[in-house]
């Protein structure tokens, strides 16, 4: 069996940009199983239909939800404790990270850490990498390149950033996937609604401007790809 795990972000981005409908598309192509966490599920689902700006969005995703297209990872009781052991501890220690001015400096929440601890989980039990589709910049660099999120975060603080580096290595290993990246295997696929051939370069523009990090140079060269 594969797996996909999600974070709100791209889920919410696709609903914005009214591609849901690839993700079942994509899901019945895929032979494995797309999942989210129970706080990926409030983010998404849950708070947001109790508020009349994010109910429309909310009921998009809850019918994809209830269709079995996003689901929650089948955990046992030992599963649950042991992810949220993970989760916090990801939350711990990425914000004990970064210090500016002898201040810590808040990096990750609970949601992204909730994912990155069902990755672990999941790669325990199944032996592989899980790929997570997270569009959230920290998230992404303190993965793969925690140097480069120093960097940036000194320069966005102009100030500098003393850092624990021996606590990286607690974050490799992740396979990263953009909604960007996943809009590319969607297109190779031929699953997208629009065949207008410029349709592709709009949905990546559409997703850029709606919340995935990914610069104009990026898209350029996926959307030649």
């Amino acid at each position: 069996m594969k797996y996909l795990i999600f974070d709100s972000g791209p889920l919410i981005n696709f609903s914005m940009n009214g591609i849901l409908d690839s993700l079942e598309k994509l899901k019945q192509s895929f032979n494995g199983e797309f999942l989210i966490t129970k706080e990926v599920k409030e983010e998404i689902i849950d708070t947001p239909l109790r508020i009349k700006q994010f109910e429309l969005g909310a009921m998009r995703l809850e019918e994809i939800y209830k269709k079995g297209i996003v689901k929650l990872a089948d955990l046992t009781k030992s599963d649950v404790d042991e992810l949220r052991r993970f989760r916090e501890n990801y939350m711990t220690v990425a914000n004990r990270m970064f210090k500016a001015k002898n201040k810590e400096v808040h990096l990750l929440d609970k949601g992204e850490c909730a994912v990155l601890a069902l990755s672990t989980i999941m790669k325990k039990k199944t032996g592989i990498d899980i790929p997570i589709v997270i569009d959230e910049r920290t998230t992404r660099m303190i993965c793969e390149k925690p140097e480069n999120l120093k960097l940036l975060m000194e320069k966005k603080l102009h100030t500098k950033i003393n850092a624990d580096t021996k606590n990286y290595n607690l974050f490799k290993g992740f396979k990263i996937i953009r909604s960007t990246e996943l809009a590319y295997i969607i297109h190779k696929k031929n699953l997208f609604t629009l065949k207008n051939p410029k349709a592709f370069e709009a949905i990546v523009y559409g997703l850029k401007f709606k919340g995935c990090s990914i610069s104009e140079k990026e898209v350029e060269l996926l959307s030649k790809m």
